[in-house]
């Protein structure tokens, strides 16, 4: 049985109502980390965004689902399961972005609604699923 581990991140949107995408590993993903010790799912999604894009104006809106998949994970130098605990957010595309390069995050973007389809091409399933079902129902088709 392997070990699971938790994690929370954001579906961050902006007031243009454009998705806040971030370029790691070769692959268009979002923020989201591990969870610390006594901290909420909350708590670690905005503390990850606000790390990994350096976005400070933050605003929770809805939980939005959880996903899982299995990672290898250098501290336990083991496959793990990872579950992580989304949040749609209000961000403030106004706001300076900082890519934190020791998450080998090279890029951040602020991803059109025209645009979101193609950037999901280079992502993971998990993390299509997640948005497609954030956006789901949404006026604005992507």
């Amino acid at each position: 049985m392997k070990t699971k581990v938790w994690a929370a991140g954001g579906i961050v949107l902006n007031q243009d109502n454009e998705l806040l995408m971030i370029y790691k590993r070769s692959k268009w993903d979002l923020p989201k980390g591990h969870v610390d010790k006594n901290e909420s799912f909350e708590s670690c999604a905005l503390r990850e965004v606000k790390e990994e894009t350096g976005l400070k104006t933050l605003k929770i809106i809805r939980f939005a689902g959880i996903t899982e998949h299995e990672v290898y994970e250098n501290t336990l130098r083991a496959e793990v399961i990872k579950e992580t605990h989304w949040f749609e957010m209000r961000g403030d595309k106004n706001e300076q972005c900082h890519a934190q390069a020791n998450e080998s995050i090279e890029w951040i973007r602020w991803v059109p609604r025209s645009e979101i389809e193609r950037f999901l091409h280079n992502s993971y399933e998990n993390i299509q699923k997640i948005v497609a079902k954030t956006l789901k129902g949404n006026s604005n088709k992507f």
